[in-house]
């Protein structure tokens, strides 16, 4: 019987997008069922007092995540695809990291165009329409593991947690081997967190 998942993401994130990557290399050598969901650092960070450079990005990443919202609703056996298609452009293409509403409008476009899907998604990135939508399944992710995380969330089974949090992503067995020890953390009720310093930033190559 597989595996649930359910991975909450952010595209603009490349800590996510390295545990994501790790989720695509588990899905070759272990039997699970995956359900990608869209949360918002933009959302998340609402309110908030912190660097301003950073605030600056929020604005930016607005964009995808309301694509990623009506996608969603819409379309969502077509999530994985988009996910993998501007991920890719953003974090090995380098692309991330912009300020300024509108600024992943160019990636929201290529990406729509490489996972098939139509171009006319891209004009609720700078609308509020699908907002409510993606409040809500952000609010998903929240209520699975507290709010005092950022993303990803990865729920296995019926136990959700903030990360695995990565720099580089394993490979075939290391994969699988991975997400086994992450799952018997999850069976144990009683687990809460593991935590060290980072020491380097993701790689993507």
């Amino acid at each position: 019987m597989a595996t649930p998942v359910t991975f909450w993401f952010d595209a603009s994130c490349p800590f996510c997008w390295q545990t994501s990557r790790w989720i695509k290399e588990v899905e070759k050598v272990r039997d699970i069922e995956v359900e990608w969901v869209p949360m918002s650092l933009s959302v998340l960070n609402e309110g908030r007092d912190l660097d301003p450079d950073y605030m600056e990005k929020m604005k930016a990443n607005w964009g995808p995540a309301r694509v990623f919202a009506a996608v969603k609703a819409q379309e969502p056996e077509k999530i994985d695809a988009l996910y993998t298609a501007m991920g890719t452009i953003i974090h090995p293409g380098c692309q991330g990291a912009k300020k300024d509403y509108g600024a992943y409008n160019g990636v929201i476009a290529q990406a729509l165009a490489e996972a098939g899907l139509d171009s006319a998604y891209a004009q609720v990135a700078d609308g509020t329409e699908w907002d409510a939508r993606l409040r809500e399944y952000h609010q998903g992710a929240m209520d699975a593991v507290g709010d005092e995380v950022g993303t990803p969330v990865v729920k296995l089974g019926e136990t959700a947690f903030f990360g695995p949090v990565i720099t580089r992503v394993p490979q075939a067995e290391q994969a699988g081997e991975l997400f086994d020890a992450a799952v018997t953390l999850a069976g144990y009720p009683y687990f809460f967190e593991l935590k060290r310093t980072r020491t380097e930033n993701p790689r993507f190559a």
